[in-house]
């Protein structure tokens, strides 16, 4: 398994709104410029993703994988491991939310990938970094509006 990347963002918003837009997989499209489509392939007694096909572009990485989603943190995080994919050998995060009782949350992104060619570890570190912070931007920028 490869080293996990990852980085928090305060964002000025609550726990409803957060917890709407992360906990909805099939929605990524809408907030998410790396994931290009999202559909819910299976879910579990109480209807929340449990198996999510995407399209993910991501800096140079393009690929269409499927996600296992594991609700076991919620509603403090949400954890996804990959299924398959076309390119990528591995893909497993973690999306946390913590309340900071100030009206801002921050919320934690953990990712690793493992591509199915040979790439330096810096750069696939580097590559995680820019993936989780820009995500991160983008759900600030879509909950604060």
């Amino acid at each position: 398994m490869s080293e996990i990347s990852k980085n928090s963002i305060v964002i000025e918003t609550d726990v409803e709104a957060a917890t709407a837009l992360l906990f909805d997989p099939a929605n990524y499209p809408s907030w998410s410029s790396a994931i290009t489509s999202a559909k819910v392939l299976e879910s579990d007694s109480q209807g929340r993703p449990t198996k999510v096909d995407m399209n993910i572009k991501a800096g140079p990485v393009k690929d269409h994988v499927t996600l296992d989603y594991d609700w076991s943190g919620a509603p403090d995080a949400l954890h996804f491991s990959l299924d398959e994919a076309d390119m990528l050998t591995e893909m497993s995060g973690t999306y946390s939310i913590s309340d900071n009782g100030d009206d801002t949350l921050t919320v934690s992104y953990a990712l690793t990938v493992g591509l199915s060619m040979p790439v330096p570890d810096m750069m696939r570190r580097k590559a995680e970094r820019e993936t989780i912070d820009k995500a991160l931007e983008e759900l600030k920028s879509k909950l604060e509006n």
